[in-house]
């Protein structure tokens, strides 16, 4: 099967990668690869890359305070999440120190290669070598092939193309290295090689390559099969703390098939979907979000959903559900409140596109804080003037599984609003005992 021009395209931008001098880089500052373990994980919509770097530090170097993570432009855009952990010690008595990964402040290489900052908290001495183990994420970078799939009565298959390298991307001189790439069937249509190339079943080995210089890159492609899945396009979240009772969140979709379509123009059927009927629909991503769910919310849940077949459609529904107040709302040590929620999707292999989530606090609630483990846009405003609810909006695109995390938002209440509600229940009871006080002696 030849590959679209699209496809050829990705990969002749890629190779210039590789053709460009690595004179254009800052200097490695005494830093060599030692050896890179490389495992792209494909078994899923996303492309999930661990990398396990042995780094050394020349003897004749000062002490090195980072180590420095290139991706291509390419890499960049469809980046939605990475981090870094410094591991020290062998077998039982290893030690997993995160690090704080951040763009870095040297320019871009001519070629577009943009660097990461590992940061490392202790600086890596001359003669010194440590194993740094980097996780990241990439999103929309599988591309159907063929795009459209004509018959809708038969099974069709559904193929799509992945692109990345041989070899790593990095910014200093790799000694040892090998790339590993786990799909998620052995239903393989091509790959390119790059000798010694090896596949066997579901996975597929690039290397051992050795004494490769800086920012060498050798583009691959990969034609495969993967199954069905859903991206949410929109999610807005919306989470009522109150004073005391319940919490109220409810959850606005909006979700679509995001693969191969069908040529033939398909039924659409609009429908509202009862939770004991949600566990026997066959919508990809739908079933694993109901699973996901907390298990007091699957009695309250409604669905209006728009479905096409399968290979094409589109989906909105709402869910809403009540969490117990005790469970997550505390006092901090300096007398300030705060909620303990967690930020995202439930589902690990879908990605959210554009997320919202918006805490509406109790009243009389001021100086909000969040505490986001991750850059987020955030805002504050008053929901309503008169009783004066605070409203804190969070908002961040291109959201993973690796983004459902905790998270807080603090506050400070007015005392007065504490004792507002039961203040109002005395006074009705004792307007009510007045006025039978008042009919019996009268």
């Amino acid at each position: 099967m030849t590959p679209p021009i699209w496809s050829l395209a990705i990969v002749v931008v890629l190779f210039f990668l590789s053709a460009v001098s690595s004179s254009s880089l800052p200097p490695e500052d005494g830093i060599r690869v030692v050896s890179a373990e490389r495992l792209i994980h494909l078994t899923g919509p996303i492309a999930r890359v661990i990398i396990t770097l042995e780094v050394e530090n020349s003897a004749a170097a000062s002490d090195a305070s980072q180590v420095l993570l290139a991706f291509t432009p390419w890499e960049v855009k469809h980046l939605a999440f990475v981090k870094a952990t410094r591991v020290d010690g062998k077998h039982r008595k290893k030690a997993h120190e995160p690090l704080r990964v951040q763009a870095s402040d040297l320019p871009a290489t001519p070629n577009g290669v943009r660097l990461y900052s590992a940061l490392l908290s202790t600086h890596l001495k001359p003669g010194e070598s440590t194993t740094l183990e980097v996780l990241y994420v990439l999103t929309h970078v599988l591309d159907p092939y063929p795009g459209r799939i004509v018959s809708q009565y038969a099974e069709p298959r559904q193929l799509v193309y992945y692109h990345d390298s041989a070899v790593l991307l990095s910014p200093y001189h790799v000694v040892e290295q090998v790339t590993y790439i786990k799909m998620p069937s052995d239903m393989v249509e091509s790959f390119t090689k790059v000798d010694p190339t090896s596949c066997a079943g579901a996975e597929m080995k690039y290397g051992t390559y050795y004494d490769r210089m800086p920012i060498t890159y050798l583009p691959i492609s990969v034609h495969y099969e993967n199954r069905p899945f859903a991206v949410v396009q929109k999610l807005e979240r919306k989470v009522d703390v109150p004073r005391r009772g319940h919490i109220k969140v409810t959850d606005k979709y909006k979700m679509k098939r995001d693969g191969a379509w069908y040529k033939r123009i398909f039924l659409r059927l609009a429908a509202t979907i009862l939770p004991d009927s949600l566990f026997r629909l066959e919508c990809p991503g739908i079933l694993p979000f109901a699973k996901a769910l907390p298990s007091s919310s699957k009695d309250r849940l409604y669905f209006t959903l728009v479905q096409g077949p399968r290979y094409g459609w589109h989906c909105t529904f709402t869910a809403g559900y009540g969490l117990p107040l005790e469970n997550y709302l505390f006092v901090s040590v300096d007398g300030r409140f705060y909620i303990n929620l967690t930020f995202g999707f439930p589902e690990l292999d879908t990605v959210v596109d554009d997320f919202a989530t918006t805490i509406v606090l109790p009243e009389g609630s001021k100086n909000p804080q969040t505490i986001v483990p991750f850059p987020t846009k955030t805002s504050y405003s008053y929901l309503y003037y008169v009783t004066g609810r605070t409203k804190v909006v969070l908002k961040k695109k291109n959201v993973v599984g690796e983004h459902n995390v905790p998270f807080q938002v603090y506050y400070e209440s007015n005392a007065i609003f504490v004792l507002a509600d039961p203040l109002t229940v005395w006074a009705v009871i004792g307007f009510i005992a007045v006025c039978i006080a008042y009919f019996y002696f009268t």
